[in-house]
C-alpha cells in the first residue's frame, strides 16, 4: 500500500512582524521588524485533504482585536483574509469541504484561528491540549482563543505512545488513509504540544509546531538569537520538558537527517525553502 501522500502544500496562514529584528533573527536594527510566519501543511490525500494547523482565520481577520492586546502588542500580527487557509485551499481548486481533518500541534491562537472556516473537519489534537484550552490556567488565559472553537468542532482526542518512531513516542492516526501520519508528542510550549510526522516518498517530514522557533536550535553546534531563547522561555508551559524535546529533535537531525525533515511553525526560512521547491517541481525544475 503505498503510505506517502499524493502532494504536501507549504502555507503561510499568517504574518507576524514584531520589533527587534536583531534580537529575534539577529540581523537588521534593534528597532526593525522581524518576519515570522505560520507554517501550515496541506497534505492531499486518497480520501481528501487534511490541513496541519490553520494559522490565522477569517474572524482573526475581520476583527483582530479578539487575538487580544499583549499578542498584538508583542508579535504585530497581521492577519489577512488572503494568507488564511481556507483563501488558500480555495486558491488551490478545492472547497473547503474536501479539508475532512485538521491536524493542530497545539491550541495557540496562531495554529487554531482557522478552525472556524473548517467547521465540517474532525480536529486531531492530543486530549492533553484540549483539556488545557478548555479550562486555561491564568498562565494559559492569553494564549487560547474560545471564539476559535465556539462552533464545535468535531474534536478527535488522542493519547500519546503507541508506535515508536525513531526513539520518539508515535500516534498512528487516519489508519485508513493513504497517507501515513503520526503524532509526536513534544510537551514543553504547551501541555499537549504535539509534532506531526508525514511519511514522504523519500523520507519523513516532521512539523515541530512551536518545539522550537528558530533553525539554529536543532542545529550542531545549537545557536539562536538572545529574542528567541528568551520568547520560548516566556512562553512555555514546562520548561525542562521543553529543552529536553528541542536537545532530542537535535539529536534526531544530526543522526536522521538524511531520513527525516524538521521544520518549525515560526521560521521563514524553512517556508520560503519549501515553497521553492513547490515552485521549481511546478516548473519541472528538480
Amino acid at each position: 500500500m503505498n503510505t506517502s501522500p499524493r502532494a504536501i502544500h507549504h502555507l503561510s496562514c499568517g504574518t507576524m512582524c514584531p520589533r527587534g529584528a536583531r534580537l529575534v533573527t539577529g540581523k537588521g536594527g534593534l528597532l526593525g521588524e522581524a518576519r515570522f510566519v505560520c507554517h501550515c501543511m496541506l497534505i492531499e490525500g486518497a480520501e481528501g485533504l487534511v490541513l496541519v494547523d490553520t494559522g490565522f482565520g477569517l474572524d482573526d481577520a475581520r476583527r483582530p482585536r479578539q487575538l487580544g492586546v499583549v499578542f498584538n502588542a508583542l508579535l504585530r500580527p497581521r492577519p489577512s483574509v488572503a494568507e488564511t487557509a481556507v483563501s488558500q485551499v480555495r486558491e488551490r481548486g478545492f472547497e473547503p469541504g474536501d479539508v475532512r481533518h485538521i491536524i493542530t500541534t497545539h491550541l495557540d491562537l496562531d495554529h487554531a484561528g482557522g478552525l472556524p472556516d473548517f467547521p465540517d473537519a474532525e480536529v486531531h489534537l492530543l486530549g492533553r491540549e484540549l483539556s488545557a484550552a478548555m479550562k486555561p490556567s491564568w498562565h494559559d488565559r492569553p494564549r487560547y482563543v474560545a471564539a476559535h472553537w465556539a462552533h464545535g468542532p468535531r474534536w478527535i482526542e488522542h493519547e500519546a505512545g503507541g508506535d515508536e518512531w525513531f526513539g520518539f513516542q508515535g500516534v498512528r492516526i487516519l489508519p485508513g488513509s493513504d497517507a501515513e501520519i503520526l503524532l509526536i508528542p513534544l510537551a514543553g510550549h504547551t501541555h499537549g504540544h504535539t509534532g506531526v510526522a508525514v511519511r514522504r516518498s523519500d523520507g519523513w517530514l516532521l512539523h515541530c509546531g512551536d518545539a522550537f522557533f528558530h533553525h539554529g536550535e536543532v542545529a550542531t553546534p545549537p545557536h539562536a538569537p538572545r529574542g528567541i531563547t528568551a520568547f520560548a522561555a516566556f512562553d512555555e508551559v514546562d520548561g525542562a520538558a521543553r529543552r529536553e524535546n528541542v536537545e532530542r529533535l537535535r539529536e534526531l537531525a544530526a543522526r536522521h537527517g538524511e531520513e527525516v525533515e524538521l521544520i518549525c511553525s515560526h521560521d521563514p526560512l524553512y517556508l520560503d525553502a519549501a515553497q521553492g521547491e513547490e515552485q521549481a517541481a511546478a516548473f519541472g525544475v528538480r
